[in-house]
């Protein structure tokens, strides 16, 4: 993974990585939350992964990952809980249908975006909510629709899945219409998929989808959706985010 200094999913994914590498892991990921006192450097880190709780189907880990400042000061820049499971065979069901958009094909590519560095770790192609390039002082909704893939190309996994999940930027910024300071404070992805069927995606296009609910006194909430091409909802995460207007 490249560094891409505040951008949250980075360092929830490397988390992720580390936790799926252990050799105590029951199942595969289902749900996990991150919470961010403060962003990731280049510094060497260390992360403690201790499994808290394990029953017949379920387990249940802490994660906490520490790191010097450019002062040489230990602190933690990551927390977290992730819930593993064995998943079995059952009845399933998608109450949450991907929207009928134009193909990635019939999508234009975009180029890089300056000043936005973590999306331009990303092939997307846009189809409503782009990064703003002009600030109005006004926006009309929050909801962005893209698809997107890791660049350069990579086959999906559970903590690329992760990372795309935070793909999206600030809501605030098209609401509001203004380029606000704005961040991740804590980020919950819930996964609706397993290991085979991510193999079977390998490097295609995931849709994402991302809108916020309310903005209040400094804060704001941020969904988002991510679906495979064929319309399976693989995704779902809810974050928590800081402004200042």
């Amino acid at each position: 993974w490249n560094m891409v200094g505040p951008y949250g999913g980075i360092s929830a994914a490397i988390a992720l990585q580390g936790l799926l590498q252990h050799p105590a892991l029951l199942g595969e990921p289902v749900a996990c939350t991150f919470n961010y006192p403060v962003a990731l450097n280049e510094q060497p880190f260390e992360l403690l992964l201790r499994p808290v709780r394990t029953n017949r189907a379920t387990q249940h880990w802490t994660l906490e990952m520490t790191q010097p400042d450019d002062a040489g000061d230990v602190g933690v820049v990551l927390t977290g809980t992730v819930l593993t499971g064995k998943r079995r065979p059952t009845w399933g069901q998608v109450d949450h249908a991907m929207p009928q958009v134009p193909m990635p094909q019939d999508v234009e590519q975009e180029q890089r975006v300056p000043g936005v560095e973590w999306v331009n770790r990303y092939e997307f192609r846009t189809l409503e909510g782009p990064v703003p390039v002009a600030w109005p002082g006004e926006g009309e909704h929050s909801r962005s629709r893209v698809w997107l893939r890791d660049k350069p190309v990579r086959s999906l996994d559970f903590s690329s899945l992760l990372a795309m999940s935070d793909f999206f930027y600030p809501r605030v910024w098209l609401r509001r219409g203004l380029r606000v300071p704005a961040g991740t404070v804590s980020m919950t992805t819930y996964f609706h998929t397993d290991a085979d069927a991510l193999r079977l995606i390998g490097d295609d296009y995931l849709l994402g989808q991302a809108q916020a609910q309310a903005f209040y006194k400094g804060f704001f909430d941020q969904t988002a959706q991510l679906w495979s091409r064929q319309g399976h909802l693989l995704a779902t995460s809810q974050q928590v985010m800081y402004f200042k207007d």
